[in-house]
């Protein structure tokens, strides 16, 4: 889990606290798989304390349960079951504009704009390339590299399943291991290539724009990611890069549609959308400014692939 999304603009923009400062240190010594790994495990016990634990924490991080499918906290098995909890069917409209490209999920956008020279912007100062976020494949990265691209941070008080900004075919599937810093804003500006570090899933669609990635980036008790296609992906044992191709002469064809759920994470971290050159957000979309799933922020074509 990580900082609470009601954090202001200007206090995400500021520099971090010494606090904040010694938190980060601290995390590069930390057993970060160890830590998620037991998240993983408590997260899905069944306890008589389970529905006061999520009480508690719809008190501290503000959710809004209103707007879920269940909004009995007793009504949930496990904690996990609770953090990726579905909405009501009405309760995220998508942009009636079938054209737009809508946001992939709820968040703050942390960075969003162009893809400068291969180069994503992390935070002020920090850049990293799209090569090592793609985990190192360069003629999957040369498709991005005069993109477009938005970063979003979903905190504990969000909904946290993630799902397409249009129609989309599945080319390929990459797990990247790798560490599992924080991604709270304080922790994004002060440690390097973090998005690039830390385990995360890349999910590449072809789109009637071009390819269209959605980057799933792991966390510190982030203790897994899922697909609608593949079900749960980490946490997997080794440390090697691993692909799975998809389409048609696969005989494994998934096409998702424009705001049908594609993944979700099991607790909070952050998602990060590749576009082609030929989509352009919207001009009122800025750094720190929230989201939430199916708000229209890109053109698009909305063509069937």
């Amino acid at each position: 889990m990580n900082d609470r999304s009601d954090t202001p603009a200007s206090a995400v923009d500021s520099s971090p606290s010494l606090r904040q400062t010694l938190w980060s240190a601290v995390q590069y010594v930390l057993p970060h798989h160890l830590i998620s790994r037991a998240v993983f495990h408590a997260t899905r016990w069944r306890t008589p304390f389970t529905a006061a634990t999520i009480r508690w924490f719809v008190r501290r991080f503000a959710v809004n349960l209103s707007e879920a499918a269940e909004s009995d906290p007793a009504a949930y098995p496990t904690f996990n079951a609770f953090f990726t909890r579905a909405l009501k069917p009405d309760a995220r409209p998508l942009a009636a504009d079938p054209a737009e490209w809508v946001s992939p999920c709820d968040g703050r956008i942390s960075q969003i704009g162009a893809i400068q020279s291969g180069n994503l912007l992390q935070a002020k100062g920090r850049d990293y390339s799209v090569l090592e976020l793609l985990g190192g494949d360069a003629a999957l990265a040369q498709e991005f590299a005069q993109g477009q691209f938005a970063t979003v941070y979903l905190s504990p008080r969000d909904y946290h399943r993630v799902h397409m900004p249009c129609t989309g075919r599945l080319r390929c599937m990459i797990h990247v291991p790798g560490r599992l810093f924080s991604v709270s804003p304080a922790t994004v500006q002060q440690v390097p290539n973090l998005f690039a570090r830390n385990e995360r899933l890349v999910c590449v669609f072809e789109t009637d724009e071009g390819p269209m990635a959605l980057v799933l980036v792991g966390a510190i008790n982030v203790a897994a990611i899922e697909t609608v296609w593949a079900g749960l992906v980490t946490p997997p044992a080794g440390d090697t890069v691993t692909r799975r191709d998809y389409g048609a002469d696969t005989g494994m064809d998934i096409v998702l549609q424009r705001g049908g759920e594609m993944g979700r994470f099991n607790m909070g971290s952050t998602v990060v959308m590749l576009a082609p050159a030929s989509v352009r957000f919207a001009s009122e979309w800025q750094s720190q400014m929230p989201v939430r799933l199916g708000q229209g922020w890109a053109t698009g074509l909305n063509e069937s692939v």
